[in-house]
């Protein structure tokens, strides 16, 4: 049986999700998580969905700034499951980023930390995310950043991921993405070799 990405993905997850923050990617993302704060500006008492939570700590940080309705999916049962523990305030769900168990326009605001090159179909995420966003919603995505010829050396290998990474981006093609389904950038900034951009739902 040939597995998906998510499988993959599911997999690599649940065998890291008990000690994840002193693992290389859980070390490694500290910083995404970081830069990412540093971009958001949000009322108290907005909705937050955190795309690919993972242990919930993105939101915990977040909710350390603001008064916030928090909310999370990750397709890693071993990671809701921590971040439940975590964050009993807040919700969490098993869900792929395709397709949320979350009513239309819901959100104020909606956040993917150094999960984005795991999506499997990303016009379809921006296509949900523009469903379950309220107007004038905003989404920040704070990602890897390779320069084309890293792209263009690394992509091809990538699929071969034991992880279920999918493919690294470019700043132009994840903002193709979201101006195809009704979105506007309104931020970008670039840090070595993280990316964050910044969209708003017209």
């Amino acid at each position: 049986m040939v597995k998906t990405f998510e499988d993959k993905s599911r997999k690599s997850y649940n065998e890291k999700a008990n000690d994840y923050d002193k693992t290389f990617d859980g070390k490694f993302t500290a910083k995404f998580k970081e830069l990412l704060l540093k971009e958001i500006t949000m009322e108290n008492n907005s909705s937050v969905l955190d795309v690919g939570c993972g242990n919930g700590t993105f939101l915990k940080m977040l909710a350390n700034n603001y008064n916030i309705e928090g909310y999370g999916i990750d397709i890693s049962e071993k990671m809701i499951e921590n971040a439940k523990k975590s964050c009993p305030s807040m919700t969490f769900e098993v869900s792929g980023c395709e397709y949320t168990p979350f009513k239309n326009q819901m959100f104020h605001a909606v956040t993917v930390c150094a999960s984005y090159h795991h999506f499997p179909d990303t016009k379809a995420f921006a296509k949900e995310v523009s469903r379950i966003l309220k107007p004038k919603g905003v989404v920040y995505i704070s990602e890897i950043y390779f320069p084309l010829i890293i792209r263009a050396i690394v992509n091809p290998f990538v699929l071969l991921s034991k992880a279920g990474d999918v493919k690294f981006y470019s700043p132009k093609e994840i903002q193709g993405n979201f101006e195809e389904y009704g979105f506007e950038k309104v931020d970008f900034k670039r840090e070595g070799h993280i990316q964050v951009i910044v969209f708003r739902k017209l």
